[in-house]
């Protein structure tokens, strides 16, 4: 079966997260005029910070954790088309609401770890990682059942075995790289969490 996959009127919403996400790394990692210190994730500060929820998904450890995160962003572009995607805002307007959803489930967890155990982490997190695995998790899931509307509104994604193959391996192969060192799993497990919820909404 013949693919088609050129240029359509939807790519300008994986084009303007690519080259965002391209521009914050040159200005913070390349000619550092940013300190990206003052983006990271970090438990204990968002509360006076709550800017935090956003920036840390744009920004990136180093060179490697960047394209990676685009290698997601390419790969979910494809899914989505071959899904049969029919929105122009969807993709940003999951990243807009995925990162809130991310937030509230690592604050859950930890809420939890300081009222049960009395201990609050201390780590700082970034990068788009989780919203990737997020859209793995939705893409997963539709990709059984398809996925007539999200927020309201219509974007005529339907079924596709190929799709839920190929998502079962991403997700699985996520999964273990989540145990690597320096990978963080929380934020994996929370995408995974956030996608799942996005869709069943």
């Amino acid at each position: 079966m013949a693919i088609n996959n050129s240029i359509s009127k939807y790519d300008w919403q994986y084009l303007a997260t690519g080259f965002f996400l391209i521009l914050v790394f040159i200005f913070t990692d390349l000619i550092s005029v940013i300190d990206k210190e003052y983006f990271y994730f970090i438990p204990r500060l968002i509360s006076d910070q709550p800017h935090r929820i956003f920036t840390s998904i744009i920004i990136h450890a180093d060179l490697n954790h960047l394209l990676s995160n685009l290698g997601g962003i390419i790969i979910t572009r494809y899914f989505l088309m071959r899904l049969g995607l029919k929105s122009r805002f969807f993709y940003l307007k999951f990243i807009f609401v995925c990162s809130f959803i991310n937030f509230f489930i690592i604050w859950f967890y930890e809420k939890i770890l300081s009222y049960f155990f009395n201990f609050y982490p201390n780590y700082a997190a970034l990068g788009f990682s989780g919203i990737v695995y997020a859209l793995f998790a939705f893409l997963l899931l539709t990709s059984f059942y398809g996925k007539k509307y999200f927020l309201g509104k219509e974007i005529g994604l339907k079924s596709n075995y190929e799709i839920q193959k190929m998502s079962k391996t991403i997700c699985l192969i996520g999964l273990i790289f989540s145990f690597l060192p320096g990978v963080s799993l929380l934020g994996h497990l929370s995408g995974f969490i956030s996608g799942c919820f996005l869709f069943l909404i």
